[in-house]
């Protein structure tokens, strides 16, 4: 297990932790929170051993193997197949001992460095590494081309496979899907849910760490509390502990009141002077119940849009993509929508689909290659780019960057205006170069409501956003009148913000018929079917290799194989529709439930046992759904080994 024990550390002048204490067990997954700067990639630091507490201890088995992702981007001139593989030291320790027995030409160490390499599983470890690549969202193609020609998104993609590929006891992934699309997403919460390690994730993103978590350790005031459960319990459980603590508070302070008081009033009165001085004693030996200090919450709205044009944006057989020196590239084509007042769409699809292409099409930014868009008349476009951060200036301050799209507003209006996303006094004039991700976001933010959009198109606007201004976000997205078009990975947002799907993929858009969940499902499923085509391909070229034969032959041969493999997937493919049935009947229950737990009424004094039941059955619902995937993966894992 991970013991930390009175940990003491400062960095600086500020103190991370006083006298902290924690307990991880071994197999546990458990997701770390707490407000930026609280001390969570310290942590990480310290179990890694590149930092020693001032006081105290974290101490893990010494046995133990400690993967973790690299943060430095790879610029080697290997391939994304051999950089995965490099993650497992074991095998490539295995293969160096190989080459140096055959130099030395000692057969000895060679049958011993043979017999390491077997058992580092390396004669599977090239599929697997692929199987990595591919879950993450590279090609077949691609696992083989340079590390140098990727971008630094996809190459810390490759950081995040070679730390899956390391052998590990403890896993720590710092903001693991920060460069990951929906698609990769759902397949690395499929992976870490099979991982038999122990877990440690840092990460903004409610919905990954309620898949993923049983264990919340949350960083606050310099100390370390373990909460049982996801993410979404975890809330819920500090929610009611800080409303007792606070009436805890409110209590004493009552009792205190009446003590200071009696003291006051008699204590040199000689006939009370003896009570009194009992009561200063008490006062003295009470253990104070500390106020609760919430941090206060950040929120703000959109304004009201000043014209709803209706339609707003109408494509008519419009081509999606980029004019380039040396002709066009298409990257969507026959594209026909409407978009009208009032709908709220999210935008799916794998990156490199097209989705961003879509928006800046819709934004005006990027010209079409074809077809016509007729924009209505009032139409006023919010457009929050995936580089959004990227077109502030450095060197301009928060009030410069307002004040040059309201020059004709007064200074204190625009402060006012700013103050309202924590931009306040000093902050407003200080250039924004040395601002913080978040702080970026929040000011692009400000700056797209100031000027009233009726429609938004929202492209990842929480790549940068802790989870606090996240949910700020998600309000006041819900409240917004206008009309909103949304890319992002944030599931919790998408759910919460938009009432319908469009797929963007194969050079097409299309409607999306379902919710998220359905869209998991359907992921897992093409991600399966992938991986299945991937080793019956390879399984043929082995046969082709290892037989010569003529070409009838090798035709019988591959008939064979396939009547063969699909005789033994028979009847897991019958129980793969069973369990797709028992995922969309459990589905319906858990948002059904949802739904009674997001009605202010179920939270009424006269609604108590509704609510009481509804989480006892969300509870079990959600165990029966868990139990569901984790057999549906089982089922499609042997389906994958049958070869």
């Amino acid at each position: 297990m991970i013991r930390i024990e009175s940990l003491s550390l400062q960095r600086g002048t500020k103190v991370l932790f006083e006298q902290a204490l924690a307990v991880l067990h071994s197999g546990e997954k458990a997701g770390l929170v707490g407000t930026n700067g609280s001390g969570k990639s310290t942590l990480f630091s310290l179990l890694r051993g590149e930092l020693h507490p001032d006081g105290g201890s974290v101490a893990l088995p010494p046995s133990w193997r400690v993967a973790h992702v690299l943060q430095d981007i790879p610029t080697l001139p290997r391939t994304a197949l051999d950089y995965a593989l490099d993650g497992d030291t074991r095998l490539r320790a295995a293969e160096a001992r190989i080459a140096a027995a055959q130099i030395s030409h000692d057969g000895h160490a060679e049958a011993q460095a043979h017999a390491e390499f077997a058992d580092a599983d390396g004669y599977t470890a090239p599929a697997r590494a692929e199987t990595l690549l591919l879950g993450l969202g590279f090609t077949l193609a691609e696992t083989r081309q340079l590390v140098t020609g990727f971008s630094g998104g996809w190459r810390m993609r490759l950081n995040l496979a070679q730390a899956l590929m390391c052998p590990s006891d403890l896993l720590l992934l710092d903001e693991p899907t920060n460069h990951l699309d929906l698609d990769a997403i759902v397949w690395l919460e499929a992976w870490l849910q099979r991982y038999p390690g122990t877990l440690m994730v840092i990460s903004h993103d409610r919905e990954f760490l309620d898949s993923v978590c049983d264990v919340i350790l949350h960083i606050d005031a310099q100390r370390i509390k373990r909460y049982h459960g996801n993410y979404s319990q975890f809330e819920m459980q500090r929610a009611a502990q800080l409303a007792l603590q606070q009436a805890a508070f409110e209590k004493q302070q009552k009792h205190i009141g009446h003590l200071q008081s009696y003291i006051d009033r008699f204590r040199y009165k000689a006939t009370k002077a003896r009570q009194a001085q009992s009561r200063i004693k008490a006062l003295e030996k009470l253990e104070r119940v500390v106020p609760v200090h919430a941090a206060s919450a950040f929120s703000f709205s959109f304004r009201v849009p000043l014209s709803v044009p209706n339609p707003m944006l109408v494509l008519e057989d419009v081509g999606c993509g980029y004019h380039l020196p040396n002709g066009e590239r298409s990257v969507l084509s026959d594209v026909n929508l409407s978009i009208q007042d009032g709908q709220r769409i999210g935008l799916l699809g794998a990156n490199g689909q097209g989705k961003s292409t879509l928006v800046k099409t819709l934004a005006g930014t990027l010209a079409p290659l074809a077809g016509e868009i007729r924009r209505g008349k009032g139409l006023r476009i919010g457009y929050f780019a995936q580089h959004q951060l990227e077109t502030l200036h450095p060197e301009a301050s928060a009030l410069l960057h307002l004040s040059r799209i309201a020059p004709d507003t007064g200074e204190q209006e625009l402060r006012d205006f700013l103050g309202s996303f924590n931009f306040r006094g000093d902050m407003v004039r200080t250039p924004v170069g040395p601002f913080s991700g978040g702080e970026k976001a929040r000011l692009a933010l400000a700056l797209i409501i100031w000027q009233q959009p009726n429609l938004l198109l929202l492209d990842e606007p929480t790549n940068n956003l802790d989870l606090e201004t996240r949910y700020a976000l998600t309000l006041a997205l819900a409240q917004f009148e206008g009309t909103l078009l949304l890319v992002s990975h944030d599931r919790h947002l998408l759910r919460a913000s938009t009432e319908q799907f469009m797929l963007v993929g194969h050079g097409t858009l299309q409607a999306f018929d379902g919710d998220l969940d359905d869209y998991r499902v359907w992921l897992l499923q093409q991600a399966a079917a992938k991986r299945a085509t991937t080793q019956i391909r390879a399984h043929l070229r082995a046969d082709n290799a290892a037989t010569a034969c003529n070409r009838r032959e090798q035709r019988r041969s591959e008939a064979q194989t396939r009547q063969r493999l699909a005789q033994q997937r028979k009847p897991l493919q019958t129980e793969l529709a069973k369990l797709d049935k028992e995922l969309e009947r459990h589905s319906a229950e858990k948002a059904r439930l949802e739904a009674v737990l997001a009605d202010p009424a179920t939270y009424e004094n006269r609604n108590k046992p509704l609510l009481t039941e509804s989480l006892r059955e969300q509870a079990q619902v959600n165990d029966r759904l868990a139990d569901v995937e984790a057999r549906w993966l089982e089922v499609h894992e042997h389906m994958e080994q049958i070869t």
